[in-house]
């Protein structure tokens, strides 16, 4: 049973040894993650999470490092995690590994799903996950489009306005057929590579009545969705 979902970007900046110095707009996307992330580990200490990367499941017991980028900064899936730290563990599953320890949730298990997935079969995904028999919170981890203006990591594309606003309101809805709407290859070509996460959640959506907080900020050409949806009762 999911008994709250947090939807939050994946970027690197997170992680306070990774950026030199400090910057208003990473400090302050960085308490944005932790305050979802507090609000998810405050109805639920076991998490589900669900991110972009090579089809598996990765269990409380993995462990992964942020050596790739740059500094070996090691993440647990659960506090009692003593696997060696995978060096090629997806960046995801790295953030909720991080976020995890940070608000002091007790464990997560790490959906990864390919970023091309078929949007009926994320929502299969989302729906067999709602049907957990225990209590546990859903973190939904993914970055909209990386081409808004023109200091975007990516080549500035017109169509990345319209289709994070798009997100944005759905997420705001809780509304599991706009997300369903979404367009895999139009998010492909825009660099959304939360696209088949939040169709997962669609499918955790589709099950009932929802109620959301969201917000969508692009501080660095890149659009970062935060979310924090409840079941409504």
């Amino acid at each position: 049973m999911i008994v709250r979902a947090a939807v939050v970007p994946n970027p690197p900046l997170l992680i306070p040894e990774l950026v030199a110095g400090t910057d208003a707009d990473v400090t302050a996307v960085r308490a944005a993650c932790l305050a979802v992330a507090t609000r998810l580990t405050s109805a639920a200490t076991r998490w589900v999470a669900v991110g972009a990367g090579p089809a598996g499941v990765l269990g409380p017991d993995a462990a992964g490092t942020f050596a790739g980028f740059g500094v070996d900064v090691v993440v647990r899936l659960g506090g009692a995690a003593s696997s060696a730290p995978d060096p090629a563990m997806p960046l995801p599953a790295l953030v909720a590994g991080w976020l995890r320890a940070q608000v002091a949730a007790a464990e997560v298990t790490m959906h990864l799903v390919p970023p091309d997935l078929s949007p009926d079969d994320c929502y299969a995904l989302g729906e067999h996950l709602a049907e957990t028999p225990e209590p546990v919170g859903l973190l939904v981890v993914g970055d909209g489009s990386h081409r808004h203006g023109d200091h975007a990591p990516g080549r500035p594309d017109d169509r990345a306005g319209p289709f994070d606003d798009a997100v944005h309101d759905a997420l705001a809805n809780a509304d599991a057929k706009s997300l369903m709407a979404l367009d895999p290859a139009l998010a492909g070509e825009l660099g959304a590579a939360g696209r088949a996460p939040w169709q997962v959640l669609a499918g955790v959506l589709g099950q009932g009545e929802w109620a959301s907080d969201a917000r969508l900020t692009i501080p660095f050409g890149v659009a970062y969705h935060l979310a924090v949806l409840d079941p409504a009762r």
